[in-house]
């Protein structure tokens, strides 16, 4: 598996724990919900930039 299909299985792991976290503490604010969004967001942008590098060979 390459790297690009990591990083996107992570994201959709990361995005079940987002949907689970917010539903259990029933806030998007919540510092866990919080986190994990921001752990998707970083992985979104390495895939961006994946992206914008294959897009640029």
């Amino acid at each position: 598996m390459n790297d690009k299909m990591k990083l996107l299985d992570e994201l959709q792991a990361l995005r079940l724990q987002l949907l689970a976290a917010a539903e259990a503490r029933g806030s998007l604010t919540d510092p866990e919900v919080l986190a994990i969004s921001e752990a998707a967001d970083q992985l979104i942008v390495t895939l961006q930039h994946l992206q914008k590098n294959e897009l640029n060979r």
